[in-house]
């Protein structure tokens, strides 16, 4: 746990909710920032090959994400083209008073967000991914997980 565990969000779990025809999809109460109006940013993330999903990230995310980004070499078309895609593929929403999230249409066409969405808890940020995507992504780490947590001992 963070060393502020009192005011930090942990978005841990996963959760499933429909998605209305205004594409508002339901935000975990737990996962709600205490301050009303705090924005998150959604990012088309295409790092997995299972498919593509939405990254959403509190604003300490974001600036992590940044200086990350700023850190990057200048002389690779790398550093341009992330700045690029994330900055093209990304829009800054708040949640409404009912706790609920509005997928921008281009976003959800791109991750295959129709009618329903899981929600996926990353500790320090969460994705919303299609069901049948998140199957097989979850399927995948079900099958890397053990080589992976020895990265913890």
């Amino acid at each position: 746990m963070p060393s502020n565990a009192t005011t930090a969000t942990v978005y841990s779990s996963t959760f499933r909710f429909g998605v209305d025809p205004k594409r508002r999809v339901q935000v975990p109460s737990a996962w709600r920032p205490a301050d009303e109006g705090t924005e998150f940013t959604l990012i088309v993330w295409p790092k997995y090959s299972e498919g593509i999903c939405l990254r959403v990230m509190p604003p300490k995310k974001l600036e992590e994400l940044f200086a990350t980004l700023a850190g990057l070499p200048n002389d690779g078309a790398h550093k341009t083209r992330l700045k690029r895609t994330i900055g093209s593929k990304s829009a800054q929403v708040a949640l409404d008073k009912a706790g609920r999230l509005c997928i921008p249409d281009e976003m959800a066409r791109s991750a295959g967000i129709t009618d329903e969405a899981v929600l996926v808890g990353m500790l320090d940020q969460f994705e919303i991914w299609n069901p049948g995507l998140h199957e097989r992504i979850n399927a995948a780490d079900e099958a890397l997980s053990q080589e992976a947590f020895k990265l913890l001992e």
